[in-house]
């Protein structure tokens, strides 16, 4: 109730101000304040109006301002034209107060967060030009007075860097776009599988060889690349300098280093680090599966890790560093004899127990350099873990709460809200895991709907979005960073509001916010972010779209290619020849359609592999156009699948797939092409295969198709094989 009379104050006190000339067509803030009035009395920005701080340590936010604010500014306080920023140590760090008159902008903060959050705000009062640093003066702010603090401490975001390097600049770049939405952490992941990021000067070799792939590096091309050397690290000088720009935005630089699993980067350049067995990789060819876990119970091993964490807690202020801990390949301990000794010897069978007893050993090191250890959910399951952890519950929602009922300090970030790397609707290009992941299903988080005991709700310092780069790379140049944009905003909004405390309410009033001022705002901050797609109706012969915010509806004639605005409805008895789509200044919606454009005709058919399949996973799955078929062993050059119909089949488009169907760039034929015959016999080449898939538009009557590798299958232990989409045709 309370929620709802905030929601209905601001929309009236909107409707009733009505403010004009450059100023922001009405209040929208996110993520909401806990309190905000408006009121009529606006102030006016003008290359006169002061800025006052007498707080030294508030000097880095008044240069900071005055990137986006070209104002004087002084530390004796004028009768009037002047945004002051002020300390009062009876509010919490991050808590503030912010009053707009016609004769000042005060902002009242507990410390250097709070002004820094004040100041968000301020901008966010401000016309959306006020993020392209140039808005001209003058501006008026709308009257209001606001109180606002957040309800969890910790609003993080998680960017990978490992399986994909990220250039310096767009770190920089989205360091920016988390603080405009009040986010307060960046955990950086910085080593993993597919690559080692940071100079670590003791052991140079670690960045200058595991911070590439292919070419002449041991780690062999991965996610996308398979015939170039790629990659990058950063030096310590630049991990300073982006520490730095974090603090000043108020935000805290987490880094991670995966261990003792995920260490495929590390145990390339120091093979010396793995379990005491032959290696064996002829079924994964050097790549994505190969031997990734450092051996737990060589002493050398605890030597080389705390010269490296040594330095990287002399880099990274953050009372944390993140260790991992996830995803340990456990059956690598267990071939290990020195490791399977211990566990005997310790009289345990369970592999946990040996991550225990290495997470310690680590815990130990960084205890030693005044560093407390983060780490993913699964290093508290050998239950020793010490309670002095901060654990990162990424998993199910039934996995965090577990972790709560231990009585562990947890962030919330379960995959199936807050993944940003995920699919957002289920047609569209990115990995998907079990379900789609849309900005709505970040903001629906909900304790009590989800069965959370309040009792364990102090227990969560707070909540994290994450993005995991392995699908990024295959982007390629500019547009990786167009789909980075797309992939984590708006849901980072919705993040931000999950941080804050809803103050806002339902969905419906949120979307209102986001789409009725901050999509200017996202656009103004250089984001190519995702918008909402309209919604497809048919009905009478009519097909119809319904608009739920202000942007322009576009409309492709799938038969014939041409686009146009979409205007009205458009009269048809063939509703899946449309796709549609949404723009606003530069800003996407996927593509949608009526229901019949996805369906699908499912013809009797046969698969027969060079390849043995998996016996769990066979090819006799393939007459039941099921989605999940596997290979034993990756693919080599000349290996081939074979698909024979009962009937020749025609229709406007037909898809194959050979590939991991969560993560598209995994366990593929990475290199191939199809062939089709009309007769079952005799074979034409008709493409090449793009990521391990193919699509056919219009192609000839056909009774069977041929894929065939031309290159050994470079990662992975197996091929992933789903049926065929084949589409009637119109």
């Amino acid at each position: 109730m309370k929620r709802l009379l905030l929601a209905m104050t601001i929309i009236f006190a909107v409707a009733c101000s009505a403010p004009k000339g450059n100023v922001a067509a009405e209040v929208a803030i996110i993520p909401q304040p806990l309190s905000l009035v408006q009121h009529n009395n606006n102030f006016a920005i003008t290359p006169s109006t002061t800025l006052v701080c007498e707080a030294m340590e508030l000097a880095p936010l008044v240069a900071y301002t005055k990137e986006y604010l070209a104002i004087r500014t002084d530390k004796s306080l004028p009768k009037s034209n002047y945004i002051s920023i002020t300390l009062d140590n009876s509010l919490v760090e991050e808590e503030y107060k912010l009053s707009v008159s016609t004769e000042s902008v005060k902002i009242v903060a507990g410390g250097y967060g709070g002004a820094f959050n004040g100041m968000q705000t301020l901008f966010q009062l401000l016309p959306s030009e006020v993020y392209t640093k140039q808005m001209q003066l003058p501006a008026t702010v709308q009257g209001c007075e606001v109180q606002d603090r957040p309800k969890f401490a910790y609003r993080g975001f998680m960017l990978d860097v490992a399986r994909t390097f990220i250039e310096r600049d767009n770190v920089l770049r989205y360091i920016d776009y988390i603080a405009y939405h009040k986010i307060n952490k960046l955990h950086w992941h910085l080593a993993d599988n597919q690559g080692w990021r940071i100079e670590i000067k003791s052991h140079p070799d670690l960045a200058k060889i595991g911070g590439f792939r292919g070419g002449d590096s041991p780690l062999r091309s991965a996610l996308g690349k398979w015939n170039e050397k790629y990659g990058g690290y950063y030096t310590q000088e630049e991990i300073k300098e982006i520490v730095a720009y974090a603090a000043q935005r108020n935000i805290e630089v987490i880094p991670e280093i995966d261990l003792p699993g995920h260490s495929e980067a590390l145990l390339r350049v120091y093979p010396e680090m793995l379990c005491n067995y032959t290696n064996d990789e002829l079924s994964v060819n050097g790549g994505y599966d190969a031997r990734n876990v450092v051996c737990a119970t060589k002493e050398s091993n605890y030597r080389i890790l705390e010269e490296i964490l040594s330095e990287v807690c002399a880099l990274f202020p953050s009372k944390h560093i993140h260790i991992g801990g996830d995803e340990v390949n456990m059956s690598q301990w267990q071939r290990c004899p020195d490791c399977s000794a211990w566990l005997k010897r310790n009289g345990y069978t369970d592999g946990h127990k040996l991550e225990s007893m290495f997470i310690s050993r680590i815990q130990k090191i960084l205890a030693k350099y005044g560093k407390s250890s983060s780490v993913w959910n699964e290093a508290a399951k050998g239950g020793s873990l010490s309670k002095e952890a901060l654990v990162y519950s990424w998993q199910r929602v039934e996995d965090c709460k577990e972790v709560l009922s231990r009585g562990y300090n947890t962030i919330l970030m379960p995959q199936l809200f807050f993944y940003y790397d995920m699919r957002q609707s289920i047609h569209e290009n990115a990995p998907i895991w079990r379900e789609a992941v849309d900005v709505r299903k970040t903001y629906s988080f909900d304790f009590a709907e989800l069965g959370f005991a309040p009792e364990t709700i102090a227990l969560v310092k707070g909540f994290e979005g994450a993005y995991w780069s392995e699908y990024l790379l295959s982007q390629g140049g500019d547009k990786s960073l167009d789909f980075l944009d797309y992939q984590c905003f708006p849901r980072l909004c919705a993040l931000a509001e999950q941080g804050w405390g809803k103050n806002g309410g339902e969905w419906e009033e949120f979307h209102t916010r986001l789409y009725s001022r901050h999509y200017d705002r996202m656009a103004d901050m250089g984001l190519r972010f995702r918008i909402t797609p309209p919604v497809v109706k048919y009905e009478d012969g009519l097909l119809s779209l319904e608009r739920i915010d202000n942007s322009t509806l576009y409309y492709r004639d799938d038969a014939t290619g041409k686009v146009r605005r979409y205007k009205k409805a458009i009269r048809t008895d063939k509703p899946a020849k449309y796709l549609f789509w949404a723009e606003y200044r530069g800003a996407k919606s996927p593509e949608v359609a009526h229901l019949s454009h996805y369906e699908t005709i499912q013809p009797k058919v046969k698969l027969t592999s060079s390849m043995p399949e998996n016996p769990k996973y066979g090819y006799g799955r393939v007459s039941e156009y099921y989605m999940k078929m596997r290979t034993t062993r990756t693919c080599h050059k000349g290996d081939w699948l074979l698909y024979e119909f009962e009937e020749p089949v025609e229709c406007r488009a037909i898809e194959f797939c050979v590939r991991n169907y969560h993560m598209p760039i995994t366990r593929l034929i990475h290199s191939g092409h199809i062939e089709i015959s009309e007769d079952g016999k005799n074979f034409e080449r008709v493409a090449d295969l793009e990521f391990g898939a193919v699509r056919l538009i219009n192609p000839h009557p056909f009774k069977a198709a041929r894929i065939v590798c031309n290159e050994t299958a470079i990662g992975g232990s197996d091929i992933r094989i789903s049926a065929p989409l084949i589409y009637p045709k119109y």
